[in-house]
């Protein structure tokens, strides 16, 4: 793990929410499949206005972590508190709409749509009118205006009218970044958004990753070593379903259980 340089270490605004705060903790974090535990009373405590990276080898939990704090499994134990309160058996629904949102380490777009109607589609949510299917099409035009502002944020506005499954996939990727961002999410989890891309498509997206993030907090899983260095502020490891080390990309790098975790053990 190359340590020559240091993380970026500033803090962000997160709009109300005071940069110390606590925006999201788990405590004790549990889940077992089947007798196999898959993640292990983990304590995860990320700070509002933050880029938190979560990383790891294949296999040490990190999707698992992923899904238990946006409720798409069930933990077997612990608790999981946002802004203070406990969402441990909320549905999925009930966090994205206290402000979760995430993205998938495959692409999620309506690739029959244009790439203004995926971010228009994400737009209607907050308004009540996303399964209102038989509104007429000009009663969207109200959300044109925010939709074309999200793409050039994100540097698609050229490509608003193109179906969006005709972009690249690197394209693809931030086409789901913005769809997320529409969502205005106070806790922005990213899953791998490196994976499968290219030199040229990495350099591009950590740019947004750590343009979008200014104001918000980020949770981030990837595997991508150099990323997580540029992009984070502090970075929690695990391995075969366990915390095994927290802290800067400087500190981490330099643990004996951390090097490992992804180097193995010396067998001499």
């Amino acid at each position: 793990m190359n340590v020559s340089s240091t993380p970026s270490g500033g803090k962000r605004s997160a709009g109300s929410i005071a940069a110390d705060v606590n925006l999201l903790e788990a405590h004790a974090l549990t889940k077992e499949f089947r007798g196999f535990i898959a993640v292990s009373g983990i304590d995860l405590t990320i700070k509002a206005g933050t880029i938190h990276a979560l990383i790891g080898p294949n296999g040490a939990g990190k999707t698992t972590v992923f899904n238990l704090l946006t409720k798409f499994i069930e933990p077997s134990g612990g608790t999981i508190l946002f802004k203070g309160e406990d969402v441990t058996r909320q549905k999925p629904y009930a966090i994205a709409r206290k402000g979760i949102a995430r993205s998938f380490q495959i692409s999620a777009i309506f690739p029959h749509l244009s790439v203004r109607e995926n971010v228009r589609i994400a737009l209607q949510r907050p308004l009540g009118t996303h399964f209102q299917f038989w509104r007429p099409k000009t009663s969207l035009a109200r959300l044109d205006e925010r939709a074309d502002e999200l793409l050039e944020r994100v540097n698609l506005t050229g490509m608003a009218d193109r179906l969006a499954g005709e972009l690249s996939y690197g394209r693809k990727r931030i086409l789901e970044l913005a769809t997320t961002l529409a969502l205005d999410p106070a806790l922005l989890l990213l899953d791998e958004p490196m994976a499968g891309l290219g030199r040229e498509d990495v350099d591009r997206i950590s740019a947004l990753v750590k343009q979008v993030s200014h104001g918000r907090t980020t949770l981030l899983v990837e595997h991508n070593l150099s990323v997580v260095e540029k992009l984070s502020d502090t970075i929690t490891v695990l391995a075969r379903g366990k915390v095994i080390a927290e802290g800067t990309y400087r500190h981490v790098a330099t643990q004996p259980a951390v090097i490992e975790a992804y180097l193995g053990g010396d067998d001499d």
